[in-house]
């Protein structure tokens, strides 16, 4: 599987979050620094974009949508 890193995701753009960039962010400061691990391991779709941030789909299981910063976030080819 390739992956490319881009920190200008596009709506529509399948991604995948970053680890390392969301653990220690201050969105996980502020909340509960246990993120599931679909954020990571499956694909999500870029639903809407505002701001800095993109609201993702993740389809592999029945989750709410998520708003996550565009620079947490990696396009997954």
């Amino acid at each position: 599987m390739l992956i490319v890193k881009s920190m200008a995701v596009k709506k529509g753009e399948l991604v995948r979050a970053i680890r390392e960039k969301l653990e220690n962010s201050l969105e996980a400061k502020a909340s509960d620094s246990r993120f599931p691990s679909y954020l990571f391991e499956t694909k999500g779709e870029v639903l809407d974009l505002r701001g800095d941030y993109a609201l993702v789909k993740f389809g592999q299981v029945p989750t709410p949508n998520i708003w996550l910063r565009m620079d947490q976030l990696e396009s997954v080819k």
